[in-house]
């Protein structure tokens, strides 16, 4: 007999009173009709993704859908050759304007279907249209490092959000998860060190200084 003991880490921290709670007013708040935007924060390497797609599926089919602000990213072509190229996943390395108008079109909900970009770590590149948005989806879960970010155009990105929830990740297993995914995606290991102890750190401390405009904090493990 399997017991709750027996889960992997992830399954039993998605099962925690903090997300059972905001899973039940997160459902309260879909059953008007309307369409909710939710944003989930945190810094690089804090398990975003992997709690976003839990949640879109903890919701069950055709109820939610995950778009993330990766998309945004710069091309490469943009950002070769300049500065931006060693800062890459900074504020300034993301199309926001991008990004607001397509929360814009999401928050509308007046398009049969609207296509979202997605970002591809396997060739370092965000790639259009990847993500179909059919308009009948009630939740849209849009992940990434500067929802809560206080810098003008961001502020505009928070105020097409219904509601922002910040991951909380202990720093190990942040950095860990950091250097390991570098290393999957080609870095060896003592570049891969060198990224997530160095942008990749700054970035995080700029991302927890805005942790307390989140409307929940979501430990994550």
């Amino acid at each position: 007999m399997t017991t709750r003991n027996a889960q992997p880490p992830a399954l039993r921290a998605f099962d925690s009173p903090e997300i059972r709670q905001a899973v039940a007013e997160l459902r309260l708040r879909l059953s008007n009709g309307t369409r909710t935007l939710l944003g989930v924060a945190g810094a690089p390497g804090s398990g975003k993704s992997t709690f976003s797609a839990r949640l879109a599926e903890t919701m069950g089919p055709g109820l939610a859908l995950v778009v993330p602000m990766d998309g945004f990213h710069l091309g490469n072509a943009v950002i070769d050759g300049t500065p931006l190229k060693e800062r890459k996943g900074a504020p300034d390395t993301f199309d926001v304007g991008g990004y607001f108008s397509l929360l814009q079109r999401l928050a509308r909900r007046d398009e049969d279907v609207v296509y979202a970009p997605d970002f591809r770590r396997s060739i370092d590149e965000p790639v259009a249209a990847s993500i179909a948005v059919p308009a009948r989806v009630p939740l849209i879960i849009t992940e990434g490092n500067y929802l809560l970010s206080d810098e003008p155009q961001w502020r505009h990105v928070r105020s097409q959000l219904d509601e922002v929830w910040f991951i909380d990740t202990p720093p190990d297993l942040r950095l860990s998860r950091l250097v390991e995914r570098h290393i999957l995606f080609g870095m060896d290991r003592a570049a891969a060190e060198a990224w997530a102890g160095g942008s990749d750190e700054a970035n995080a401390r700029l991302i927890e200084a805005t942790r307390h405009r989140a409307d929940r904090v979501i430990p994550w493990f």
